[in-house]
């Protein structure tokens, strides 16, 4: 990103123990590593700033650690990433050096180092408040798949759209690309503060989406078009491609 350096950028990857879907997911090994560590080297390799997992369990924190990363407890029961990371955020930089803070979930080992970069470019233009990311939808079943939020947006770029709303529906109507919703964020501090400041809205708890939050309280929120979705790893049959994806990657 043009005019950023390392100690402007502070990635935060908040990984929660409890899973009802996949029991102990930041500790499943693939490819001798635990998840959790996989997905921080995965931001390491992204190179853009300093790198930091925000735990619940001291399980998690103890595995991150004796791996080499920069780990910090957070409470149990925050009820969203963007809370927990922002307890994160005051514990571990409480002087305000990090103007940029980036949220890699810690359920994305196989994600690209150069899709997490891709997150700060739309932060470039100094009137964004939180960037992410997006891709167009080619599979005709995802496109009414209500697991699959939609970004309804106007093209600044053909590599960039302008978040107008984000929905679980299938949207906006007509002829015309759709585009997946990826959920890796980059947030100027000022926005991240404002929005944990806010409460959940409306529409947020509505169609279940927290970014909803951002979106009605008239922030801006652009969303840089990548090639590829990062596999999230929800269930055993996802981390089970995520193991062959990261061993084929090794070979």
């Amino acid at each position: 990103m043009t005019g950023s350096n390392l100690d402007d950028v502070l990635v935060l990857i908040p990984a929660r123990m409890a899973s009802t879907r996949l029991p102990g997911k930041p500790l499943a090994d693939i490819c001798g590593l635990p998840m959790i560590v996989q997905v921080a080297k995965r931001a390491e390799e992204a190179a853009i700033g300093r790198v930091v997992v925000a735990v619940d369990d001291q399980r998690v924190f103890d595995v991150v650690s004796e791996a080499g990363f920069e780990v910090i407890m957070t409470r149990s029961d925050h009820q969203s990433g963007s809370d927990r990371i922002h307890e994160a955020l005051q514990k571990v930089d409480p002087e305000g050096k990090a103007k940029i803070i980036v949220n890699v979930q810690g359920d994305l080992p196989t994600i690209e180092p150069e899709t997490i970069r891709a997150s700060l470019r739309p932060l470039e233009d100094a009137s964004v408040d939180i960037a992410t990311l997006t891709i167009e939808i080619d599979n005709e079943d995802d496109k009414t798949a209500p697991h699959i939020v939609k970004v309804v947006g106007s093209p600044l770029s053909g590599t960039r759209l302008r978040g107008l709303y984000f929905t679980r529906a299938t949207a906006p109507y007509g002829k015309g690309p759709l585009y997946h919703h990826i959920g890796l964020y980059a947030y100027r501090r000022s926005a991240l503060e404002r929005f944990v400041s806010l409460g959940p809205s409306v529409l947020e708890l509505r169609e279940s989406l927290e970014q909803l939050r951002a979106v009605e309280a008239g922030m801006r929120i652009d969303a840089e078009i990548v090639d590829t979705v990062p596999l999230g790893v929800d269930t055993p049959a996802d981390l089970e491609k995520a193991r062959r994806i990261l061993s084929a990657r090794q070979a």
